[in-house]
């Protein structure tokens, strides 16, 4: 639930449901223009993946920037290979194919802020 009055907005990633996103995440939507009534230009999500888990390649058409939150692994943007882990923040740029190995014992927690906010039709799955 989020709660606001005046031009205090308050949201808690665990009050929006969670579901499994096209590239195999599992998200939480915590901010998007088209369900808060907010001026933004971008969406942010919570996002979670499991243990010997990797997210299928996609691409955005929009620009992306991921804050690790917990977790170790490995993000792949094109043939760039970085290690993540927790305090990371990766830009991926729009067209950027790319694709989320968790390496290490526990989910990888992390942030993701899509600029302009996410949609659907902006996005592809490519395997």
């Amino acid at each position: 639930m989020a709660e606001g009055n005046g031009s205090v907005f308050k949201v808690r990633a665990s009050d929006r449901p969670e579901f499994l996103a096209g590239d195999h995440t599992r998200l939480r939507e915590v901010l998007h223009p088209a369900q808060h009534p907010l001026k933004l230009g971008y969406s942010l999500a919570h996002g979670i993946l499991g243990p010997g888990q990797r997210s299928k390649w996609h691409v955005l058409d929009s620009s992306e920037v991921y804050y690790f939150l917990a977790g170790q692994g490995r993000f792949l943007i094109d043939d760039e290979v970085t290690n993540v882990e927790p305090g990371t923040t990766v830009y991926v740029p729009p067209g950027g194919r790319q694709s989320l190995e968790n390496t290490g014992s526990q989910d990888i927690e992390f942030l993701c802020l899509v600029d302009p906010a996410w949609k659907a039709e902006d996005e592809r799955i490519l395997e």
